[in-house]
Formats: structure tokens, sequence, C-alpha cells
């Protein structure tokens, strides 16, 4: 029946939907629902455990402050390395998860991580190139500006946004680099004489 500005009649019975819609209520006798053995208590799930064993190298490893131990099982292909896994374990060690400051000092963390890794690349064969691979430019050949428009791309709304995320820490980080120069080539350690 479609919707209609006139109120809806009573609410059908169990037995009406029954019959109207195959299988409706298929789970509402406990008898019948699946996970109902599971929820008695005694029963037997065949594992040999109360707790899973400890997985190895659990030292080091970071958790909540509100968790009294680590979980069993745990990750390991991400260990925490360099000042940004100090900030990420200095989060874990002085707040809650339900603190914002914890989850502030994670994003640090990935900022500092990101930066890094960034900073890094400057010193391998292929460093990152910020202009290409990000935005518009990196669409060379792929019709850049055409496709953008009447197309309802989601990505447009924020394109404008784009080139400050990636390019500026590039120009902060040039900036900085070209402050610190100049203060250790000027005379005097970057201080004027009273004279000068």
């Amino acid at each position: 029946m479609p919707y209609t500005a006139k109120k809806p009649g009573s609410t059908p019975t169990p037995d009406e939907l029954r019959a109207r819609i195959p299988g409706w209520g298929a789970d509402a006798d406990p008898a019948d629902r699946p996970a109902v053995p599971r929820e008695q208590p005694g029963i037997q799930t065949g594992a040999h455990w109360d707790m899973p064993e400890d997985q190895g190298g659990r030292g080091g490893r970071e958790k909540s402050v509100e968790h009294t131990r680590l979980t069993p099982v745990f990750g390991t292909a991400q260990p925490l390395h360099g000042l940004a896994g100090r900030v990420r374990r200095y989060a874990y060690e002085r707040y809650s998860e339900g603190q914002t400051a914890h989850w502030l000092l994670l994003i640090l963390g990935d900022r500092i991580d990101s930066a890094t890794a960034h900073l890094t690349s400057l010193f391998t064969r292929r460093p990152d190139d910020p202009i290409t691979q990000s935005g518009i430019l990196g669409e060379r050949g792929h019709r850049p500006i055409s496709s953008r428009f009447g197309r309802g791309r989601a990505d447009l709304k924020h394109a404008w946004l784009d080139p400050l995320l990636v390019l500026g820490p590039w120009l902060i980080a040039g900036t900085m680099i070209v402050m610190l120069g100049r203060a250790i080539v000027r005379p005097g350690g970057g201080r004027r004489s009273a004279q000068g």
C-alpha cells in the first residue's frame, strides 16, 4: 500500500505480518533463534581456554590507561619509532581514550611521522613531488580542468584547499630553513651590533 495523506490503520498483529511477509518473525520464538543456544549458560563452545594465551613480544607495547592489561593478541606490523612514537606513547600513557588530548596527540604523532617521511624522501633517488603527486597538475594528459566541472565530482568542493595542504608544509619548512641559514651565516650569531 503506497503512502497516503491519511493516517494509516492500526498496527498489524504478528499473525497478520507472518501471513503477509514470508519469514517474518522467524526469530521471535526463542527456540527458533540461531543465537539462543550460545546464550544459554553452560554451553560447550569447544574453546580450551578461559582467556587466550598471551602473544609474545608484549614489552613496550602501548595500551590505554583505562585498561588494566594489554589484550592477549595485538598487531606488531607498525611498531612505534622516533619522535612520533614517543608522542603516541605519551598519549597512551597519560590520557584516556575519552579525552580529546589523547586523540590530538595521536594526530600530532601522525603529522610528525608524515613530515619525517617527506624529509627522508629528499635523500632518496625518488623524492616526493608535491606538485604532481596531488591536485590538478597530477592529472596531466587526462583533462585536469575540464574533468572537474559539470560531472558532480566530490573533490571539487575542496580543490581550492588542496594546494594549501600539500604545498603549505613545504613552504613553511623552506622558509624556516632559509631563516635558520641566515641566522647561522649572519656575523655575530644572528645578532646585530649596537653600532651596526
